[in-house]
């Protein structure tokens, strides 16, 4: 039986773009327009992942985070917006959302995604594949790389990455970090390319050392770079 993801989306052709993306990935797309239709449809047709619009009509999609129903029935939300701030996309992930991922989207980064929700949901590999936390986390190699980060306000402070994956890099920052704002994240990988330059929000902070951060907002061939860069540092480890 093929995975159901209820996509919660307002606008019709971003619906439909996802309902025909969901069934070239082999899930069943279960469309609704509004945060009330997706409460009820949790009791009606028990989805499995749900894909949720940011900004709907009347409820949000970070009010809907917030009901007593969907926090027990506890499903994994991937949250799609192309306005959200970043303040916005890290209450997302405070509120329970699994992941955030912007407008436009690339379909491999949310098929990724996907198969992330889908172990999440169900806590088993599918089809005989190998677990999609594996694949996500690209095994999160494990390696230390200088990193600059740029701060809004226009600070630059140093850190080492300890830890990479295609969504997001913990760190532990040379000097203070200030949780909240947007920031941007340089590190040139080990391969001998170009540097990375990317958008991140910062998630939370692991212990007192260490620091997640969450890539936002990656273009097809940022996403593209990363990833080969986590599966050659994968292979090379």
């Amino acid at each position: 039986m093929a995975t159901r993801v209820l996509v919660v989306e307002d606008e019709e052709q971003t619906a439909a773009l996802l309902r025909d993306l969901l069934r070239e990935f082999g899930y069943e797309p279960l469309l609704v327009r509004s945060a009330e239709a997706a409460r009820s449809a949790l009791d009606t047709e028990r989805p499995d992942v749900i894909l949720l619009d940011l900004r709907l009509p009347l409820m949000s999609g970070l009010d809907f985070l917030q009901i007593d129903r969907v926090r027990a029935a506890r499903p994994p939300i991937v949250v799609v917006s192309g306005v959200a701030t970043a303040d916005e996309a890290r209450e997302c992930l405070r509120r329970g959302a699994l992941d955030f991922v912007g407008k436009p989207f690339n379909a491999d980064l949310l098929r990724q995604v996907l198969l992330y929700a889908e172990v999440q949901a169900f806590g088993t590999q599918r089809n005989g594949e190998r677990r999609a936390d594996d694949r996500r986390r690209s095994a999160r190699p494990p390696l230390t790389l200088p990193v600059r980060i740029f701060e809004y306000d226009g600070a630059e402070r140093k850190g080492i990455c300890v830890d990479l994956s295609t969504f997001g890099m913990k760190l532990r920052p040379l000097e203070s970090v200030t949780p909240g704002p947007a920031v941007r994240l340089y590190f040139r990988p080990l391969d001998g390319g170009p540097g990375l330059y990317l958008l991140a929000i910062l998630v939370r902070r692991e212990d007192p050392d260490t620091y997640v951060f969450r890539f936002v907002n990656l273009t097809e061939a940022e996403f593209e770079r990363l990833r080969d860069v986590v599966a050659g540092v994968g292979e090379s480890s």
